[in-house]
């Protein structure tokens, strides 16, 4: 055990907690048992129609959950001012994406689009 302890100084932990080792450890093993039982099982497996319908919209809650507090909020707070170019420029990518209705490059065309609004308005007006 010294010499793991010598280890650990070497690296700079010097407050090196066994606790802490042996739960960030054992949630290791959890995670890749978790993740290992598809591969273990010889048996196929589908997943039941209603969490196939479910899962249809999984992307689109993990989208609105990262975008739309970095849209609507600064530092925890709402916005509380017209004059942010976040706005503008979610507005004008959405309303690109809904004119495309989703064919062809409408996500590339989205990004594009939203940015050239965004652009100008917080380097230019800095807001």
């Amino acid at each position: 055990m010294a010499s793991l302890m010598d280890y650990l100084r070497a690296w700079g932990l010097n407050d090196w907690d066994p606790w802490t080792f042996l739960t960030i450890v054992l949630m290791a093993c959890i995670t890749v048992i978790t993740r290992s039982f598809f591969f273990i099982s010889d048996a196929p497996w589908t997943l039941p129609s209603w969490a196939q319908r479910g899962m249809q919209y999984a992307p689109i809650a993990a989208l609105a959950a990262v975008v739309l507090p970095e849209i609507l909020m600064t530092q925890g707070v709402f916005i509380h001012s017209l004059a942010d170019a976040r706005i503008y420029g979610a507005i004008a990518g959405a309303a690109y994406f809904f004119w495309r209705r989703g064919s062809g490059q409408a996500v590339l065309g989205t990004i594009v689009v939203g940015m050239s609004v965004y652009m100008p308005l917080h380097v230019g007006l800095h807001w």
